[in-house]
C-alpha cells in the first residue's frame, strides 16, 4: 500500500478532511509532507482539534530518527484508537 493509496481510502469517507503540511500553510519545514487526517463533516477542521491519523514521511531530527523514514517509498501511519480499543487489539 502507498501514501496515495492510504490518502484516497481515508478521504473517501463520509466527514474525512487531509491536510498536507506545505510551507504555504505556515508548518514548520520539517513537517512539510506530511498528512493529517481530520473528521470534520463541515469540511473545516477546527484549530483545536486533533488529528485521528498521521502520515509521516520523513525524520524529525532531534525528535524522532529512529523511524528512519528518510528512504524513498517508506512512511510512518499513526493512527489514535481509544484506551479501549488499544487493549481489545493489543491486549
Amino acid at each position: 500500500m502507498t501514501e496515495d493509496d492510504i490518502i484516497s481510502f481515508a478521504t473517501a469517507m463520509a466527514g474525512v478532511v487531509k491536510i498536507t503540511a506545505s510551507a504555504d500553510d505556515g508548518a514548520p519545514e520539517m513537517a512539510w509532507g506530511d498528512s493529517f487526517f481530520y473528521y470534520a463533516p463541515d469540511g473545516t477542521p477546527s484549530r483545536r482539534q486533533m488529528p485521528f491519523a498521521t502520515l509521516v514521511v520523513s525524520d524529525y531530527e532531534g525528535f524522532d530518527t529512529a523511524s528512519n523514514l528518510d528512504r524513498a517509498g517508506v512512511f510512518r501511519l499513526n493512527i489514535g484508537v481509544g484506551r479501549t480499543v488499544f487493549h481489545e487489539l493489543l491486549g
